[in-house]
């Protein structure tokens, strides 16, 4: 069995007011491009999916937000390193951005963008995911948090 599999479990928020989305800024570490993302990144022990989103937006973003739903999920095998990550994608709203929130190290800037500019900067996202995350709250697909259960 290869180092890559399991797959990494990963949250990621697609945060949108008023036709724009937040996205953040960043240094691919595999590729040292700098990439856009929506806030995300991996699931911790111990955590639920929903505050795994909620601390991955806030650690990236310095948003707090309020998760509205799911869009998604995702396997995908990245060509970077090989490594298939399962994606749970959200919906979110912001509530507050959070003053003087220390973002991640990797984190070089924080935009809000609407859908064209996302399309005219597509080929700078980090992965297909990112796009394909906003078309999909954009096409008004959202699954209940309930679909969800932690126990």
């Amino acid at each position: 069995m290869s180092d890559n599999w399991p797959p990494h479990i990963t949250v990621a928020t697609v945060v949108e007011n008023q036709g724009r989305y937040l996205l953040v800024e960043e240094r691919d570490k595999v590729t040292g491009a700098l990439v856009f993302n929506q806030p995300a990144g991996h699931l911790e022990a111990g955590e639920s999916l929903f505050d795994a989103a909620r601390r991955e937006t806030l650690e990236e973003s310095g948003w707090e937000v309020e998760l509205l739903g799911l869009l998604g999920w995702a396997l995908y095998t990245a060509p970077s390193n090989g490594v298939t990550y399962y994606r749970s994608t959200f919906l979110a709203r912001p509530l507050r951005e959070r003053e003087g929130a220390v973002l991640d190290a990797d984190i070089l800037a924080t935009h809000w963008f609407d859908y064209g500019e996302i399309l005219a900067k597509s080929a700078r996202m980090r992965s297909p995911l990112v796009l394909a995350a906003v078309e999909q709250a954009r096409s008004g697909t959202l699954y209940p948090l309930d679909a969800l259960q932690h126990l």
